[in-house]
This record gives structure tokens, C-alpha cells and sequence, in this order.
């Protein structure tokens, strides 16, 4: 399998439609230009991490390197913005692989929809109705009946944004772990979720779902009305986030454990 370019000659911008991100646009493509992003050594997105993830859905197959410098507001997947010595800094990078999440949803109908997730897969009541969810793992029932707000699966490199807000662990970036995570449960009250092998194939079946409907929604991409779900690994797509060194993905989520 190929690996990512170790040279990046040729770069591609893309912005964000913040003020600040398309200013940098303009004055980086002066100073560097840039190119069309499939033919770029690597691409640099100006923006916050709601750019990065759309940046990573878009080339999710091209296998390019993606930079993100912060035009945003938090942006934990950014590096921070400078404009001098971008070259360098590329050349330099530490480079973090990480897979998506595949979803299948299904309705009542059977009819399946496919999406992919970088951060998590998160299904949630769509009433005032709270959600009843049956879990399997790898086609074994491990709990027959969560009655909830939702649940949701999260990647490594998404365990720090809605899993973290939900109590979910964080996870290293390398661990072989997916978190899954309830949102809200009422019964059982105390179950704060599970830690998953990235191999696990995980099946949630929504209970009463004409009574009680419920949403399924692989980053920002919804399916509504699912009756089921199953979620794995995309162990053949590799996606490729660049950092500075000393404050790449790794280092970012460890620190993150002892900030508050």
C-alpha cells in the first residue's frame, strides 16, 4: 500500500468561509500558490476542525496529506497559523494515519444507507420519546435493552469531541479501541459504556421504533427513521493528518487527559 509523499512541493489551500480563514487563503496562494488539490503533495486547510473533517471526507480516498492551520475557534485537529517557513514545516511533520468509521443504516423498509465517520457514529431519539436500543457484538447480544437519549461509537481521534462531552474515555490515537458510549442512559442508569476491539463489528437495533424513532448519524451525514444500524472499522482507508512535532494527534490527546 503506497504511503503519503515525504516532499510537498506542490500545495493545495482550501478555506473555510470565515473571514479570517479566506484572508490567509489569499495571502498564503500568493505566497506559495497552489494547485488542484488531487494533484498536491499535501493540502493545507485554513479553518477550524469542522474544515478539517470536511476536508477529510472529500479526499477520503486520494490518500493526501492533510495540514490544517488554525482559522477557527478550538481546533484540536489544527496546527497553529503562521505564515513564514509553511515549507519547512511540512517537510518536517509528523504524520498520524487514521481510519473511518463504515455505517450502515437501515429503515423499516430494509433499504440501507452507507456513510463513513471520522469522529463517531452517534444514533439518537428523534421525540421527546426516550430511545430503547438492543446492542450486539460481533453478532452476540451484550445488552438486551438501553433505554437512553442515544449512543454513540467514536474513533481514537474523535474520543476527544461529542464521546468526551458524553463521559466517554479518550482514547491514544494508536490504541486498537473503539469507545462506545450512551448519551443520557436512563436504565441501566450506571452503564458509562464499553471499550470495543477496532476489529468489532457493533449492531444497534432500535426497539419500538415506530413508538420511539430514532436518528443515525455518521459525522454530519443523518439517516432518519433507522430500525438498525451496524458499525465497523474501514481498515482499508487511510487518512493522513499532519502535525507539528511535539503537538501531533499523540501528544495532543494525552494532554487533553489532564487539562481539566
Amino acid at each position: 500500500m503506497a504511503k503519503p509523499k515525504s516532499k510537498f512541493e506542490k500545495i493545495a489551500f482550501v478555506a473555510s468561509e470565515v473571514p479570517e480563514a479566506r484572508k490567509a487563503l489569499t495571502r498564503l496562494s500568493e505566497r506559495y500558490g497552489s494547485v488542484d488539490a488531487r494533484e498536491a503533495d499535501a493540502i493545507v486547510a485554513l479553518g477550524g476542525d469542522g474544515l478539517m473533517l470536511q476536508t477529510l471526507h472529500r479526499y477520503m480516498n486520494d490518500r493526501i496529506p492533510i495540514y490544517g492551520m488554525n482559522r477557527g475557534s478550538v481546533g484540536f485537529l489544527m496546527n497553529e497559523y503562521r505564515e513564514d517557513g509553511l515549507l519547512e514545516r511540512l517537510a518536517n511533520a509528523e504524520i498520524s494515519r487514521v481510519h473511518p468509521l463504515a455505517m450502515v443504516a437501515y429503515d423499516a423498509q430494509g433499504k440501507a444507507s452507507k456513510s463513513l465517520a471520522i469522529n463517531e457514529v452517534s444514533l439518537f431519539r428523534e421525540t421527546f420519546q426516550a430511545a430503547k436500543l438492543r446492542i450486539s457484538i460481533d453478532g452476540t447480544v451484550r445488552m438486551e435493552e438501553l433505554i437512553c437519549d442515544g449512543v454513540l461509537v467514536a474513533t481514537p481521534a474523535g474520543s476527544t469531541a461529542y464521546n468526551l462531552s458524553a463521559h466517554g474515555p479518550i482514547l491514544p490515537i494508536n490504541a486498537p479501541l473503539l469507545t462506545l458510549t450512551p448519551i443520557s442512559p436512563f436504565r441501566p442508569r450506571r452503564w458509562r459504556g464499553a471499550l470495543l476491539p477496532n476489529r468489532a463489528r457493533i449492531g444497534i437495533a432500535a426497539l419500538e421504533h415506530e413508538k420511539r424513532p430514532v436518528s443515525a448519524v455518521a459525522d454530519a451525514h443523518e439517516q432518519r427513521n433507522v430500525v438498525r444500524v451496524e458499525i465497523e472499522q474501514a481498515r482499508t482507508i487511510d487518512l493522513f493528518m499532519m502535525f507539528d512535532p511535539g503537538h501531533n494527534l499523540d501528544e495532543r490527546i494525552l494532554a487533553e487527559q489532564f487539562r481539566y
